[in-house]
């Protein structure tokens, strides 16, 4: 069976399904020579504070920030009210711990949403294109970029413990999400985003 195509928005019911943001921004920016990505500079902000702001906008609430490197500087410095703040103590194994560490964290939720702090080129329109594809807690959806499968994300809560089983290194949800392409809804977003990530000081011009 073909992946699905995203259809129309909310559940049967009618009601609006409770999807929570979750923002990984744990990196070091090794490559950017050990500057953390949650502190690059967008807009005179750091850049923490622009996903967040994306993810609210996309309609994602509340929002979960994933903190590892740098922690205690990115909350002295990035104006983050209201969000939930969670450390992760193992943030230098890479993006697979930080995305167990956020899914524990999350309660009261049908969804999340799951987004990188370092693709400032992803707006609201496409978090709330993946958001509105949420049926029920069992709901798996991804943006693609050219049919290339890419963030935003979304996990509904009955597949939480399974992604925080296999996500490892920096595969994320990556392998999760390959071995259910049948389950799997995609949402093109290439029209209206553009998914590059900030790795190394040659990418830094995407902050502009």
């Amino acid at each position: 069976m073909p992946p699905r195509e995203q259809t129309s928005d909310g559940r049967a019911d009618g009601t609006a399904p409770r999807v929570a943001g979750l923002l990984l921004a744990a990196g070091g920016g090794r490559r950017l020579g050990g500057h953390p990505k949650a502190l690059l500079r967008h807009a005179e902000r750091p850049l923490v504070e622009h996903a967040v702001r994306i993810l609210r906008e996309g309609g994602c609430a509340p929002v979960y920030v994933v903190l590892g490197a740098a922690a205690e500087q990115v909350r002295e410095t990035a104006r983050l009210p209201g969000c939930v703040l969670v450390d992760n103590p193992d943030w230098a194994e890479g993006m697979g711990s930080s995305l167990r560490t956020g899914l524990r964290a999350v309660t009261s939720a049908e969804a999340v949403v799951v987004s990188l702090v370092d693709q400032p080129g992803i707006g609201a329109e496409a978090v709330a294109r993946v958001r509105v594809a949420y049926r029920s807690p069992s709901t798996l959806a991804a943006a693609t970029y050219d049919g290339r499968r890419g963030h935003p994300v979304l996990l509904g809560a009955a597949h939480w413990e399974g992604v925080a089983r296999s996500a490892q290194a920096d595969a994320g949800a990556r392998d999760y999400l390959r071995e259910r392409q049948d389950e799997l809804t995609l949402v093109e977003c290439a029209d209206i985003a553009d998914p590059a990530d900030i790795d190394t000081p040659d990418d830094l011009h995407r902050l502009r």
